[in-house]
């Protein structure tokens, strides 16, 4: 449901914060809320979602039956659908106000063959011609971006996929992510990561999603790692965020970094 907790938090947090107000007084400032779901006791079943239908950007998903029986089974049946819709307006709202105040990154290119749009508010932290990572420092934490590449045949399109995405990022963040007193950045054993494929820039790539620790000190956070398949270029682009915020909410932290990642733009 649009509840349910996020994937890929260490801990529980809603995939949506929920407020609920009866049609009434839905009105005035209500109705320029970004997403909203409108619920109808009605004599036909309907789904629409519609786009900017009283304010710019919003995404509204309208949805009437002839019972609250059947309005719950509606529901329930399109929430997929509905969640993809809502975060994939959620993600565009993120890059557009992005686009008003962007990091300069004039060694990405050339590095990497790729275009990154970044907020202003991130700093380059380490750059190498096989590294970067960007940083972003918050009132108690931090989020993070790296950056680097592997080749082709480092993941292969299968069973395995998920342990050798873990390897790989145990070994390169273990190499380059500076930690106190020999103690090496990893992925959290005790919670697996959950891998799933999808699109970037036109490209296939696997999506994973986890949480990392520092072995022997009280640090971990959430992590998205995105592994682009290049064919083009015989490899895998690494594009992965990271937060260690502990005492704060992660979603919109994660969510930022995946706005980030995904407008990604490979030459």
């Amino acid at each position: 449901s649009l509840a349910a907790p996020t994937p890929g938090l260490p801990q529980d947090e809603p995939l949506f914060s929920i407020r609920q107000i009866p049609l009434e007084v839905f009105s005035g400032f209500a109705k320029t809320s970004r997403l909203f779901l409108h619920l109808t006791i009605a004599e036909k079943d309907t789904l629409v979602i519609r786009k900017n239908p009283f304010a710019k950007p919003q995404t509204g998903v309208f949805i009437t039956a002839s019972s609250q029986e059947k309005l719950i089974a509606l529901i329930k049946k399109n929430a997929p659908k509905i969640i993809k819709e809502f975060k994939l307006s959620e993600i565009k709202e993120r890059q557009r106000r992005t686009k008003k105040s962007k990091l300069r990154l004039d060694s990405l290119p050339s590095a990497f063959g790729l275009t990154l749009e970044i907020p202003s508010a991130y700093h380059i932290a380490k750059s190498e011609p096989d590294f970067y990572w960007i940083r972003k420092e918050l009132k108690s934490g931090h989020t993070n971006i790296i950056i680097y590449q592997v080749p082709i045949n480092t993941i292969p399109q299968d069973s395995t996929a998920l342990q050798e995405i873990i390897k790989m990022r145990d070994d390169v963040a273990g190499k380059q992510l500076p930690v106190e007193d020999g103690d090496i950045f990893i992925t959290e054993e005790a919670y697996p990561p959950y891998i799933t494929s999808t699109t970037i820039d036109a490209k296939f790539a696997f999506e994973t999603k986890g949480t990392w620790e520092i072995k022997n000190q009280w640090m971990a956070g959430p992590f998205v790692n995105y592994a682009i398949k290049d064919t083009l270029n015989n490899r895998y682009l690494i594009l992965e965020g990271f937060t260690y915020a502990p005492s704060s909410s992660k979603r919109d932290l994660q969510l930022e970094l995946e706005s980030i990642l995904k407008s990604v733009k490979i030459k």
